[in-house]
């Protein structure tokens, strides 16, 4: 039981991980209908620019833990969403009006340029960060040696998690913004019709996904301690298979279905065989579709005629 719960923690933090980045692919695909394959190198650069901002605060001699935290969140945040700006400026919204491959093609073209671009620039060693958040709290001694325990920088994920997922809510839902975003996924001919500024919405979308990539990228590098140039295409593909198994389109599942990725991948690592994880995570996104072929909480595309 002990063992049960530790694993269901680990699974929890790994699954709001997850949960930042998928919401950034369905709140895209949700306005325009495109899978931003880009968006895990988003995740990626977030993570390199928070490491780089470290350094640079402690080679001016900045130490003091809880400032040098918010700063690095702060110009993580301001940079990687000027980098989401960009890519939808230049890489797609040209190819907006276009046949639906060619967004797709950029965006894989995109996510190897970045990839490279970081590769180049930072080398393609693994960087690492040693622990600046340490300690937790013991919920259970169980017999056997076995502790549960949830560590600090758990505790820092899961409501960084449930306050980002509660703030970007009641942005779409009570928010100028919101509406606009809403008109667009319904129809971008008629929102721009009554005066919705299209162009500005969906690059606002882009920086808001860009944003929450950025928390996770710097969540990431705080609690594994390792990045490298490779790290956005892995989680990418997990947080896209997240977006697809909880709904794509849909915020909350997107959240639901990187939870559920997590805890898919700790437990059958924790009970099973850790090199076939990722075999059981696609497996049961496959199940889910063959029944729910619009995900957990998706909705069913209606034809517009």
């Amino acid at each position: 039981m002990e063992y049960f719960l530790q694993q269901l923690i680990n699974g929890i933090t790994l699954g709001s991980i997850y949960g930042l980045i998928a919401i950034g692919y369905t709140m895209v695909y949700g306005i325009i209908g495109m899978i931003n394959f880009a968006h895990g190198e988003i995740f990626m650069i977030g993570s390199f620019i928070a490491l780089t901002v470290f350094l640079l605060l402690a080679a001016i001699g900045i130490t003091f833990l809880p400032l040098v935290l918010v700063i690095m969140l702060a110009v993580a945040m301001l940079l990687t969403a000027l980098w989401g700006w960009t890519i939808e400026r230049v890489a797609y919204r040209p190819l907006r009006g276009s046949f639906r491959l060619a967004p797709l093609i950029t965006a894989i073209g995109m996510s190897i340029f970045l990839q490279n671009f970081v590769q180049i620039t930072q080398g393609a060693r693994v960087k690492p960060l040693p622990p600046q958040i340490r300690g937790g709290i013991t919920l259970l001694d169980g017999p056997g040696g076995i502790v549960v325990q949830i560590s600090y920088m758990q505790i820092i994920i899961i409501a960084t998690t449930i306050v980002l997922m509660a703030a970007f809510s009641l942005v779409i839902s009570r928010t100028s913004l919101g509406r606009q975003q809403r008109a667009c996924e319904q129809d971008q001919k008629m929102a721009s019709l009554l005066g919705v500024n299209v162009d500005r919405t969906i690059s606002l979308t882009f920086v808001m996904g860009a944003t929450l990539a950025a928390v996770a990228g710097m969540m990431y590098l705080l609690y594994y301690g390792v990045i490298d140039f490779y790290i956005g295409f892995v989680a990418g593909v997990k947080a896209f298979t997240a977006a697809v198994l909880g709904g794509i389109g849909s915020m909350p599942g997107a959240m639901l279905g990187g939870l559920a990725i997590g805890l898919i991948e700790t437990f059958w690592s924790g009970y099973f065989s850790v090199e076939y994880k990722d075999v059981a995570a696609f497996s049961i996104l496959a199940i889910v579709l063959i029944f729910m072929p619009s995900g957990l909480l998706g909705r069913p595309e209606v034809e517009k005629v």
